[in-house]
């Protein structure tokens, strides 16, 4: 079935994205998966390149394009290439950090950081997550007090991608310990900033070389000017971003599907068994046919959700819908692929062996699939009350 969603632009660009991909990241991901650590230079070649800060407005050095499609694009291709490491750590910038500075910054604080996000000078990360908190940001319990012109961190955040190489942190706190919901907000922590350290470089079952990090504040001392968006209402912010969040991790998921897919599928019609190709065997192209049929029909459903997403329909119920369906076909798809690999799916040399690693931490960051069906299931109570 021919796909509809790009359009000319939309390819023209994938052009850019895959020479990009080919020049700077592809012969240098070995590597960094290696050392598990992505050379901040990578970053710096995505800027020249314009592979990031697409949506960020022309005034502030971005080309103001805000349409996901784009993105969409580059997930795609970093898929193709099995780079999710490096792909992971570009959503954190694209999907997260940049769009809260853009939609809750201040023009001094939009003009202090996003035109150095743009150019891959700045590296942005959220910290959300607590050893104490994941899923449920109730529990978050790091502090920030109000002392004058500063605020006051302490607290421990877990979990945190780019959490080594970010130079910026957009940080959750409570704010006000007795406002229950109402006393989060967002605090934009700097590199370099006294009392901010960071901990052990997490060693995780795959990414290697997406760098998470434990992070530690410490009578942390911040300018009362990074308190990002309004006191008091961080964790309303939070959920206003979570549709994008979400699909974009929907979008990362199904690009990765489809690409094992296809690994999968001219891997079987090469690979020979019994005098023929695996591929000419019955179970092998129902396993295939089963695969290609649930890609399409999730592709289809998250082209939908993206144009929801630019026209500003899309709901963090619809959202949480898209993330833990896709999520969880791209660990059934790539599960699949490893079995028809064989032996050789087992190997990290081939690449359905690093998505399989890959994969399994999508059904849990961003909310876990259990997370995602109570919200749903929520929603659905809600009608009948």
């Amino acid at each position: 079935m021919k796909r509809t969603h790009f359009d000319s632009d939309h390819e023209a660009y994938r052009e850019t994205v895959r020479a990009f991909l080919a020049r700077e990241i592809e012969p240098h991901y070995e590597r960094w998966e290696a050392e598990r650590l992505i050379d901040r230079s990578a970053w710096l070649a995505a800027g020249k390149s314009g592979i990031i800060g697409l949506g960020v407005p022309k005034e502030f050095g971005g080309s103001g394009v805000t349409d996901y499609r784009f993105r969409h694009i580059v997930a795609e291709e970093i898929a193709r290439t099995g780079t999710t490491s490096y792909g992971a750590g570009l959503s954190i910038q694209d999907d997260i950090t940049i769009p809260y500075i853009t939609h809750l910054g201040t023009d001094k604080q939009k003009s202090r950081w996003l035109p150095r996000m743009v150019t891959g000078e700045l590296i942005g990360a959220i910290a959300m997550t607590e050893p104490g908190a994941g899923s449920d940001l109730q529990g978050v319990r790091a502090t920030a007090v109000r002392d004058g012109n500063e605020w006051v961190l302490n607290g421990q955040k877990t979990f945190i991608t780019n959490g080594i190489l970010s130079d910026l942190v957009i940080v959750v706190v409570r704010t006000d310990p007795n406002a229950g919901s109402k006393g989060f907000s967002l605090i934009v922590v700097e590199r370099d900033t006294p009392g901010f350290s960071r901990g052990r470089k997490l060693h995780k079952v795959g990414l290697a070389a997406q760098d998470t990090a434990e992070l530690v504040f410490e009578d942390a001392r911040v300018p009362a000017e990074n308190l990002l968006g309004t006191e008091g209402r961080g964790f309303i912010h939070l959920m206003e971003n979570l549709p994008l969040e979400r699909i974009g991790i929907a979008v990362n998921a199904i690009t990765s599907a489809r690409a094992a897919y296809e690994w999968t599928k001219n891997y079987v019609f090469e690979r020979k068994a019994f005098g023929k190709p695996i591929g000419d065997l019955q179970n092998t192209r129902f396993v295939l046919a089963e695969m290609l049929t649930e890609i399409e029909i999730t592709e289809s459903h998250l082209d939908r959700c993206v144009l929801a997403l630019n026209t500003g329909e899309l709901t963090a119920v619809d959202a949480s819908k898209a993330k833990w369906w896709a999520s969880e076909l791209q660990k059934r798809v790539v599960d699949r692929g490893v079995q028809l690999h064989g032996g050789y799916g087992y190997m990290m040399e081939y690449p359905i062996g690093r998505a399989y690693v890959d994969s399994r931490i999508q059904t849990i960051y961003g909310g876990t699939t259990e997370v995602m069906k109570e919200i749903i299931g929520r929603d659905i109570a809600a009608e009948f009350k």
